[in-house]
């Protein structure tokens, strides 16, 4: 009986490359295509099948040859020699690429000028009148009800309660309810719309039939406080009533369904005109609507009020003349108009930016100054609407540029500050605090572009892009991935838990993790540099501070 031979498998070639061997090759050729092999990886060691240009290059049976790289890659610009990423809690930047921050060549995040001062390059606020007919009159009719000395700011820097995992997607907006002060209305990703009374803590609703798509920005009723007005990326206006829940529909862009993305329209930006009852809408082809808020019906034709086709994700009328709307969208432009003469290309000024605006906002009280948020990393401000409008009065530089599987970040006024010069927004890029890598909120001082405060929690490891102060109490509202928390002053947060403890709630018990380990099951998880991707993984009940003193209790949800 013969015997059978085995035939011998022919395995393709190995070759291991180092950092010292391109050390000494002198070859450009090889370190070119070596360049171009090497992926981006999360790891240090990278292994790649090399790509033979000619026959020549592999064996006989046509095996290719398989080349481990163990070289040490940056991870931005694809060379080698520097790395860049997060070493531990700290961020290091590519040398090799202009300053994440500021976006100017020859320095990095980390040793950033602006990052070491705020206030770097801002020119103050000028005490000095104009003399001229407008600032005249503002000083006569308006003046007197602003401060002319700047009182102290309160900020809210304690995490008094919260809600964990409160909406299944991301926070998309907040507003608090204009007479019951414990009361906060938030909406999310999904298009549900969340009811929650922060004072009881545990008394808390999500209606998920108000919309289908992201709900983008909500107001309440001009004449009845119980009814809310919502607007959504499904192209609807609805109202809904807080008590039952009952949703209609005033305005439907999208008829007949899906029909392309060419023509869906989505509704980003939205506003009321309490004098006029109308609630203003922009959608997503530059297109200004109106509602009649009485009628409950749409009137009139749409006015192009930005570019054809672009986004237009921000509406605001003056506080003191409704008339005045100042609109935003992702043409790089900001402008005011007179909804009296409302039409295409009529609007009384355009405030030009480099990148996309998110936001602009009249000020809370007199309506005279202009701050607006764009994605260039600038927060930029306007003194006086009735001064030069043609370039801001100052820039501050701030870190939001970042729009990807997150909320737009904005800069909000606190409704409360006499002054007019309180904002508080969210920051993108983290700090180091005590090994850890958080996101702050900033509260930054807009006449002087100082930074006044920076606030964190060492459980919130998420970024926190949707903030919203309370117009009448010291009281800070933060939409974080799928959280939300309130924050009180650290005196008046002490003195409430001496008569009632805060209590943190925690909507889902079967994956309990730290409060920034939470992430959406879709793209939404980019809510945290933190945020870990892949497979379940198992963790310890947290211990979660109720308390935040040094004899902090502390208590398991």
């Amino acid at each position: 009986m013969s015997t059978r031979a085995r035939r011998t498998a022919s395995f393709p070639k190995v070759v291991i490359e180092r950092d010292t061997d391109t050390e000494e090759s002198s070859d450009e050729e090889v370190e070119e295509e070596v360049e171009n092999d090497v992926v981006e990886s999360e790891e240090e060691e990278i292994i790649e099948d090399q790509k033979v240009k000619d026959n020549g290059g592999s064996d006989k049976k046509g095996k290719t040859p398989i080349t481990i790289s163990l070289k040490k890659v940056c991870k931005v610009c694809k060379r080698t020699g520097h790395q860049a990423g997060f070493q531990g809690a700290t961020y290091i930047d590519c040398p090799m690429k202009p300053c994440f921050l500021c976006k100017l060549p020859g320095h990095t995040t980390n040793t950033c000028p602006h990052r070491v001062a705020m206030e770097f390059g801002v020119i103050p606020a000028s005490r000095k009148r104009m003399h001229n007919p407008f600032d005249y009159v503002f000083e006569r009719q308006v003046r007197h009800g602003v401060s002319s000395i700047k009182p102290a700011f309160v900020i809210p820097n304690e995490v008094n309660c919260a809600v964990i995992r409160y909406h299944s997607r991301r926070v998309t907006c907040l507003e608090f309810h204009p007479t019951n002060n414990n009361l906060l209305l938030s909406g999310d990703k999904k298009g549900q719309l969340g009811v929650w009374d922060f004072g009881k803590v545990y008394e808390k609703t999500v209606y998920g039939n108000i919309h289908k798509a992201l709900l983008n920005n909500m107001k309440f009723g001009p004449a009845n406080d119980g009814t809310v007005y919502t607007a959504s990326s499904d192209g609807t206006v609805s109202c809904t009533d807080l008590e039952t829940g009952l949703s209609t529909t005033l305005m439907d862009l999208n008829p007949n369904g899906w029909q392309g993305r060419n023509s869906w329209k989505m509704l980003y930006g939205m506003d009321l005109n309490a004098e006029k009852g109308l609630v203003l809408v922009a959608d997503s082809f530059g297109f200004l609507h109106m509602v009649d808020a009485r009628a409950n019906s749409k009137i009139g034709d749409p006015v192009l009020i930005h570019k054809k086709g672009t986004k237009v994700v921000g509406l605001h009328c003056n506080p003191l003349q409704p008339d005045f709307l100042l609109s935003c969208g992702n043409d790089h432009f900001a402008r005011i108009w007179d909804m009296r003469r409302l039409e295409a290309e009529s609007c009384l000024h355009e405030l030009p930016h480099k990148r996309v605006v998110n936001s602009a906002y009249f000020s809370p009280l007199s309506g005279s100054k202009i701050v607006t948020t764009s994605i260039d990393n600038r927060i930029r401000v306007w003194d006086s609407i009735f001064g030069n409008l043609d370039t801001p009065s100052r820039e501050i530089v701030h870190s939001h540029d970042f729009n990807r599987h997150l909320t737009p970040f904005r800069a909000e006024w606190d409704p409360k500050d006499p002054s007019e010069s309180l904002v508080v927004i969210g920051r993108y890029i983290s700090e180091n605090y005590n090994g850890a890598a958080l996101h702050p909120i900033d509260f930054i001082d807009i006449s002087t572009g100082q930074l006044v405060s920076e606030v964190m929690d060492p459980n919130i490891t998420t970024i926190s892009p949707v903030n919203k102060l309370h117009p009448r109490d010291d009281v800070l509202a933060t939409g974080s991935s799928r959280s939300l928390f309130i924050w009180r002053p650290m005196e008046k947060s002490q003195m409430v838990q001496e008569k009632e403890k805060s209590k943190i709630l925690v909507c889902d018990r079967k994956n309990s993790k730290k409060f920034g380990d939470e992430s959406d099951d879709d793209d939404d998880s980019g809510d945290g540099f933190s945020s870990k991707k892949g497979k379940n993984l198992k963790h310890k009940k947290p211990n979660l501070v109720i308390t935040p003193s040094k004899s902090s209790k502390k208590k398991k949800p």
